[in-house]
């Protein structure tokens, strides 16, 4: 029968892949077990095979605990005194085993083998599969569709490997049946007890850059550079893409002869159109190439905010917005700008608006008349903080100004600031700020005092604004607003993540 172990060691090796140490391993536990129903007790038995001639030996041990400890199961538990007996280099925690009859590897043994090898395939396989796929995360994979799940798709990725699409990573109302072909972006590998999970994605805007890698040689030869990408799944995307040859044109490289690169990308994702869109440094006419097709008339750049205002003429306003707003969001999400889209009438009112709000501010605070803070605002002059420190030499080039003008307007513009600065510390002092919060990262004097003139006095208070509150706050832009809030909020992770520990426990 020793011969026979070796045979079926290895057939199951070769039939699943297997390392045939696992099989072994798998049978010599099967025997085990098949070794311990013949006795009454629940004793602890080894089995060990040789792995050249199949010969193997049974074995009975013991865990070798203390002298003073219990004997909590003496089937499989013995005292030190007791185990130095049978061997004098018995250790405490280790194990003293004895020779016991070994059962034939007969029908019934295989038959108690048969679960545990199964069990053992099953786990070599998945880990198997982790292992070929856990460094293939964020790449392309391709499957066959085997199934549809609960509304999820389960694509046979080959070698005993599969993937699920989610519902929520599936593209709407893309038809799918048992046996076509999908591409997807390995977005996750989860080691569960029920298998390895390949999370596939057939949304993600990677997949469309990874696509495009696909069709066009000359972005895997890096001659051309893929941006970023956004999309709205099986309706619209946008692709930035630039050149690194300038003999090259990217848009026209990415399109195809008569549109088959562009058209084969589109096949793949259920007749998605796609905007190819010429990359630029510059943002605002990056921005005006998101737009296509619609033209943009003017445009301004708010740096703080990190947003900008598209004008457009009145009759491309709905071309500029898109279906349900389909265009500017592609167009905001490619570029990562906020903007905001207007015809060019709103534009003019807009400006005319916060022109009159600037030179409003510079009247009241540096106590100049009309011309004078008009005469700011049309050079560009937005805040009371630009007077004080721009280079006195730029003011000065402004025709209407002298050097007498500039110093008196630069002292007025550093008196206010230093006012503010004044009041700011007495803000603080007057108020009991959370010591929390004054020792969160960029939060510094003036920014505490603008919190607590608007209430916000701990970390909670904080952790409880929106990203729209903290923008009334001079100075402040939504990326830094955003990154003050998530910082706030980071107690209330914490504080989840230990409930949920918690309920695992129980």
């Amino acid at each position: 029968m020793n011969k026979e172990i070796l045979m079926v060691v290895d057939a199951v090796s070769n039939e699943k892949g297997v390392n045939k140490e696992v099989i072994f391993q798998a049978i010599e536990a099967a025997l085990a077990m098949a070794t311990r129903k013949r006795y009454q007790e629940d004793i602890a038995v080894q089995v060990v095979i040789d792995r050249t001639t199949g010969d193997y030996q049974s074995f009975r041990s013991w865990e070798v605990i203390e002298d003073e400890a219990e004997l909590d199961a003496p089937e499989r538990q013995m005292h030190l005194s007791e185990a130095c007996k049978r061997d004098p280099n018995a250790e405490v925690s280790g194990f003293v085993k004895e020779p016991m009859e070994s059962i034939a590897f007969g029908r019934i043994a295989a038959q108690t083998a048969k679960q545990v090898i199964v069990q053992k395939v099953r786990e070599a396989e998945r880990a198997k599969v982790v292992a070929a796929y856990r460094g293939r995360i964020k790449e392309m994979v391709m499957g066959v569709v085997k199934r549809m799940d609960r509304g999820n798709i389960i694509l046979d990725l080959g070698d005993n490997a599969e993937g699920i699409v989610p519902q929520e990573e599936m593209i709407p109302r893309e038809a799918v049946r048992p046996g076509d072909r999908l591409r997807g972006y390995l977005k996750e590998v989860r080691a569960e007890g029920r298998g390895p999970q390949l999370v596939i994605s057939r949304t993600a805007p990677e997949l469309l850059i990874e696509l495009f890698k696909l069709e066009v040689p000359e972005i895997n030869e890096n001659r051309i550079e893929v941006k970023g990408a956004a999309r709205d799944p099986g309706l619209r995307a946008k692709i930035a893409v630039k050149t690194n040859e300038t003999r090259i044109d990217p848009v026209g490289a990415c399109v195809g002869m008569r549109g088959s690169r562009v058209q084969a990308v589109s096949n793949e994702l259920a007749g998605e159109r796609v905007d190819i869109v010429l990359w630029d440094e510059d943002p605002a006419r990056f921005v005006i190439n998101a737009m296509a097709p619609a033209e943009v008339a003017s445009i301004v750049v708010d740096e703080e905010r990190h947003s900008m205002d598209v004008a457009v003429a009145e009759g491309n306003l709905s071309q500029a917005i898109g279906r349900g707003g389909q265009n500017i969001r592609l167009a905001s999400q490619l570029t990562g700008w906020e903007l905001n889209v207007m015809t060019e009438q709103e534009a003019e009112e807009k400006g005319e608006s916060e022109a009159k709000s600037l030179q409003q501010m510079f009247m009241e605070q540096l106590d100049v008349d009309e011309e004078v803070a008009a005469i700011l605002v049309h050079e560009g002059f937005s805040s009371i903080e630009e007077m004080a420190y721009v280079p006195e030499q730029e003011i000065l080039a402004i025709e209407e100004f002298d050097s007498q003008i500039v110093q008196e307007l630069r002292n007025r513009a550093r008196d206010v600031l230093l006012t503010r600065a004044i009041a700011n510390e007495e803000t603080i002092e007057t108020v009991q700020l959370d010591q929390e919060l004054l020792d969160m990262e960029e939060i510094d004097h003036g920014l505490a005092s603008a919190l607590a003139s608007k209430g916000i006095v701990t970390k909670e208070n904080l952790a409880e604004q929106a990203v729209d509150e903290l923008m009334e706050i001079e100075g402040m832009n939504r990326e830094k607003a955003a990154r003050l809030i998530m910082a706030a909020r980071e107690s209330w992770f914490v504080s989840e993540k230990q409930d949920e520990e918690t309920e695992e426990r129980q």
